[in-house]
């Protein structure tokens, strides 16, 4: 019993700690965004990597989990003649739901890891440690770009994920499923309000901050060669993602 209080003390310390440290790089990432110099390359180069190079694993996530959605759905709604409702159920589920959720999970395990095991590597190999000999300061360097390319471009690919979850479900729903095409549009239009879409928008945003913020600690972090480098790259993936779920519901229940 000892051993088990024991091992829940020093989880909870652990915890505790990784959240502060997370905490305060946020906070240090914040204080250091407009401080000059503007490296306006590197964030355009974040930029790309976050954004461009993940959008064929967005694309390709949004339009399937449409798909699935309608095909689900309309079993489930032929079941009292709610067919019409179709085209405002999946516009719905996406664009409060799947696509800020599944955008940013599909957006952490490529971007958020990469992250993590490049500044790891950095940090293992000393490059870190020579940036600060260099009078560069690392975390303006490193984590800056990254953050905001993150916080910038996940609410883009959403927009994206969005419209094409949507033509997913209209291609089911319209083509396989015959459900007329005026009335699946018709009560697109009717149920999702300007609400729906901005609370996405919103939970986006939050979600590419914390996977950027995450992946970057875990790396900046990062201890004992190639190993801790892919400890640090799984544990970012994984605390990036329950924190996504995590933050899902905290924010779905402050926004509806």
């Amino acid at each position: 019993m000892g051993n088990f209080l024991a091992y829940l003390g020093r989880l909870g310390l652990s915890f505790v700690s990784q959240a502060g440290g997370m905490f305060l790089l946020f906070l240090s990432t914040l204080a250091l965004t407009l401080k000059p110099p503007y490296r306006v390359r590197l964030f355009f180069k974040q930029m790309e990597f976050v954004g461009v190079n993940s959008l064929v694993v967005v694309v390709l996530t949004a339009l399937f989990s449409g798909m699935v959605i309608a095909f689900q759905s309309y079993r489930a709604l032929s079941k009292f003649g709610g067919e019409s409702l179709l085209g405002g159920l999946v516009a719905l589920s996406l664009v409060r739901e799947l696509g800020p959720v599944l955008t940013s999970l599909m957006v952490t395990a490529r971007a958020g890891s990469a992250m993590a095991a490049e500044l790891g590597t950095m940090r293992v190999t000393e490059q870190i440690d020579a940036l600060e000999v260099m009078a560069v300061h690392p975390i303006h360097y490193l984590v800056v770009p990254r953050f905001w390319a993150a916080v910038l471009m996940v609410p883009l690919l959403t927009v994206i994920a969005d419209a094409v979850g949507i033509a997913g479900g209209y291609l089911v729903g319209v083509l396989l499923l015959k459900v007329d095409a005026g009335i699946f549009v018709e009560k697109m239009r009717e149920m999702v309000e300007w609400i729906d879409i901005s609370s996405g928008l919103y939970k986006a945003f939050v979600f590419g901050g914390l996977l950027a913020i995450i992946g970057c600690y875990k790396g900046y972090n990062a201890r004992g060669g190639a190993e801790g480098v892919g400890q640090a790259t799984t544990e970012a993936v994984v605390i990036a993602s329950v924190a996504i779920l995590v933050g899902d519901y905290i924010l779905t229940s402050l926004l509806f």
